[in-house]
């Protein structure tokens, strides 16, 4: 199974595969949201509109687009594309770029394209950007006769209504989960750890040091500054608990080098020793988790013991400090 696992982990890393590590009950919370946010949608747009409106007699209208936006906001409510500023504007800029282009280049094949890309780009600089909002702007152009019809009232019915009744559906179905509140605003979690002073730590990042390096990623990050620096600031409390490498190396144990990105890495020590001659003294471990995952090696139990950061164990599918949740 092991030997599956490593040949695979090519692949999974070509396909950003990553661990999730929601509980099941939040994965329940999440589609029972999204299943509860759109039947809001829907009956709050019929109970405004019962006979419907423009051409659409008999029925409301229900963009597919909410569809997108319930998984953000129920799924991810803490999310930078999640918030309300990203929901409103990118749906509403979208829909009147939407609009504009099929008003001016009706009929032709590149239309939507247009569409879709100039919406995106005005997102970026409204700091609006919300996925959704590319299908918004797309079914303005490709909704057919009766979405054409609509001419710019497709701004107020159906996409305000729809977006009105997903954030109202957000606000307060996550109210009922301290750990979800939505906007992210309204959250404020628990801090579980005990704050360490600044002058015990050896380097101590700062908000414009954070700044600073998402500057250099070049590429937009889908969480808030406030999520981004409060994880930061809960990792750092969490290494400060035990920065000392482990005193004696166990065969049969995992342990971590506790480093970031792509040169983290677990290894798991044998039970058996390394062959017989001048490396008898060697302990043999193979890398199960991280960089260089799958490989097989040994070093020196001194050697093993400066590399590694602590003792760590596999809970619920991520790496864990021993002793620790």
């Amino acid at each position: 199974m092991k030997s599956v696992s490593s040949a695979l982990q090519p692949l999974r890393n070509w396909l950003s595969i990553e661990r999730n590590q929601t509980s099941h009950g939040e994965k329940w919370i999440s589609a029972i949201g999204a299943l509860i946010g759109i039947s809001v949608v829907y009956q709050l747009t019929h109970w405004c509109f019962p006979h419907g409106f423009g051409n659409h007699a008999g029925g409301a209208i229900l963009l597919a687009s909410m569809g997108a936006s319930a998984v953000l906001v129920f799924a991810v409510p803490h999310g930078a594309l999640s918030q309300p500023w990203a929901v409103i504007a990118g749906h509403l800029v979208s829909a009147f770029i939407g609009v504009s282009c099929q008003l001016l280049f009706p009929e032709q094949v590149w239309t939507g394209a247009l569409a879709v890309g100039l919406a995106v780009g005005a997102m970026h600089y409204l700091r609006c950007i919300h996925p959704p909002g590319g299908a918004t702007a797309l079914a303005a152009v490709i909704g057919g006769s009766q979405v054409h019809a609509l001419g710019y009232h497709y701004l107020l019915t159906p996409v305000a209504v729809n977006v009105a009744a997903i954030l109202l559906a957000a606000v307060a179905f996550n109210a009922c989960f301290a750990w979800r509140r939505y906007p992210i605003h309204l959250h404020r979690r628990h801090q579980r750890t005990t704050p360490v002073a600044s002058a015990q730590r050896h380097v101590d990042l700062t908000q414009e040091d954070f700044h600073a390096a998402i500057g250099q990623l070049n590429s937009f990050v889908d969480i808030t500054d406030e999520s981004l620096t409060e994880l930061l600031e809960l990792a750092k409390q969490n290494a400060e608990r035990d920065a000392m490498h482990p005193a004696v190396i166990e065969p049969g144990r995992y342990y971590s080098n506790g480093r970031l990105g792509r040169a983290w890495s677990v290894r798991r020590i044998s039970v058996t020793p390394a062959l017989a001659g001048p490396g008898s003294e060697r302990l043999v471990y193979a890398v199960v988790a991280g960089d260089g995952n799958g490989d097989i090696s040994h070093a020196s139990a001194e050697e093993l013991r400066r590399w590694a950061r602590f003792e760590v164990t596999l809970a619920g599918g991520r790496w864990a400090k021993l002793g620790t949740d």
